[in-house]
């Protein structure tokens, strides 16, 4: 694929990120991240115990000195819960990275895009790198990036839902409207909801349940791997034009009589 991308200090080939969560063990994650090419992986603060370092910890398996570890504040429903989960995170990890999450709803697990945008301008001012979870909203990923979001991270679908691009016509009016890097998170289910988001231009796609949830979750990994990059490549070559009606593959010019 063609050039990396950067998040805050930090460069990035690779145009697939992953999860940690609903895995049937670490080694079986640490062999989906090896076969996805992923260099980022992103971690519930609230529900894996970072201060674990030893011998079968997360981190034992997937050490941050090798990935870039992109913490998460899922499971936080108000700015203070987010905001303090997210100064823990730093504390553990050493990174100003953070995948912002302010969930609004419990049984969508929609953002709160108000609580979203609040938080996210405590974070920003306080000098981290942040990625915001929100809405197919091209308004309020507007605004993100107005308050220093290094990202924006529209959902294709509802987390874990695996129904891929549900609205692409926002996705492409969010491409039209933000500079910074646009990450689908959520809602891929297959190889073709990665390969779409990234032909729609997106520059690169988050997703968990859509690997870890699979049957073989490492040959899932290895297919979303070839899919973002089948995806990137598309984007970059520009399809041909679509068309009402066939046209030849061959020009008639010159055609040889054959009456």
């Amino acid at each position: 694929m063609s050039q990396s991308y950067r998040l805050g200090e930090r460069e990035f080939r690779s145009r697939l990120i992953i999860g940690t969560g609903k895995y049937e063990s670490f080694e079986q994650n640490r062999a989906a991240l090896d076969a996805s090419g992923a260099e980022m992986i992103t971690v519930a603060v609230r529900r894996v115990d970072l201060s674990r370092r030893d011998e079968g910890a997360l981190l034992d398996h997937i050490p941050p000195e090798q990935f870039a570890i992109l913490p998460n504040t899922a499971g936080c429903y108000s700015v203070e819960e987010a905001v303090t989960t997210a100064r823990m995170a730093r504390e553990l990890l050493d990174t100003p990275l953070l995948k912002l999450e302010v969930i609004g709803d419990e049984r969508t697990l929609f953002p709160d895009v108000p609580a979203t945008l609040e938080a996210a301008r405590i974070l920003v001012d306080e000098d981290f790198v942040v990625l915001p979870y929100v809405t197919d909203d091209p308004v309020a990923c507007m605004r993100l990036e107005e308050i220093g979001c290094a990202a924006v991270m529209p959902l294709a679908a509802p987390i874990g839902s695996g129904l891929g691009i549900r609205n692409p016509a926002n996705i492409r009016i969010i491409l039209e409207s933000v500079s910074c890097p646009v990450i689908v998170d959520a809602g891929v289910g297959t190889a073709s909801d990665a390969a779409v988001a990234m032909e729609l231009g997106c520059t690169a796609v988050l997703m968990n349940t859509g690997i870890a949830g699979a049957k073989e979750p490492v040959k899932m990994a290895r297919a979303m791997r070839l899919a973002v990059e089948a995806g990137r490549l598309a984007y970059e070559a520009g399809r041909m034009p679509r068309r009402l009606y066939a046209q030849a593959s061959s020009p008639l010019e010159g055609l040889i009589d054959v009456s």
